[in-house]
């Protein structure tokens, strides 16, 4: 019976809420979501930034719900999983090509696939997979077209993990430094995650901000 309510409740759990997730699958959920939402495209809708911010914070015993993780276990589960995610992604896009997203009838995961080009276009492999890792979709996107582009393995796993690892311990610890110097921190919780998503927009505000001001500069010329 007891067994049965366990698995009623992680059935029941709201996989676009970072607590809830936490509360129901602990550190194992962490690196399960970072693995989806990194190399699986029908991740995108995944709160990997919310996500790797409050396990971080849980660590220090904040939560509402009583749940407290351990750090090392889940720095290692963030990591292992945003980085395994992300090679596969890209080992999917190399085989399948555009294939994938060409079935996907997602407009949000079209345009997230759009700003992957543009990046890659723009900035070159190593910037542009390293600044997707903190930009919501493009992130999930990115990794599979870069495969279908044929970006080279060692170039695009170099960079991966270099990306990977500050984007997801980084993200991470700041949420555990922050939960062991503020007391009841997470009665804040849900402002700070508008903030870290409205910080993770950033990128994509400034680089329409750049194309704008170029295209009125050609039209000038």
């Amino acid at each position: 019976m007891a067994t049965s309510l366990s698995l009623g409740s992680q059935l029941a759990v709201n996989v676009l809420d970072a607590q809830s997730l936490l509360a129901a699958f602990g550190v194992l959920g962490v690196g399960v979501v970072m693995f989806a939402e990194t190399g699986l495209l029908i991740g995108f809708f995944l709160p990997g930034d919310s996500l790797l911010f409050t396990a971080g914070l849980l660590c220090t015993g904040s939560g509402r719900h009583g749940v407290k993780l351990s750090l090392p276990a889940l720095l290692v589960a963030a990591a292992v999983g945003a980085l395994a995610g992300s090679q596969c992604g890209y080992l999917l896009g190399r085989k399948a090509g555009g294939a994938l997203l060409a079935r996907s009838r997602s407009a949000r995961l079209h345009e997230g696939a759009q700003r992957a080009e543009e990046l890659l276009e723009r900035y070159g492999h190593a910037k542009a997979i390293v600044l997707a890792r903190f930009v919501p979709v493009v992130r999930t996107v990115l990794n599979p077209m870069a495969g279908a582009l044929r970006v080279p393995v060692r170039t695009f796993t170099v960079w991966q993990m270099a990306g990977g690892l500050v984007w997801s311990l980084g993200l991470t610890l700041a949420g555990y430094a922050l939960g062991s110097s503020v007391p009841n921190v997470d009665r804040y919780l849900l402002p700070m995650i508008a903030v870290i998503v409205a910080v993770s927009l950033i990128p994509l505000a400034l680089e329409f901000l750049r194309s704008r001001r170029a295209a009125k500069e050609s039209v000038r010329g």
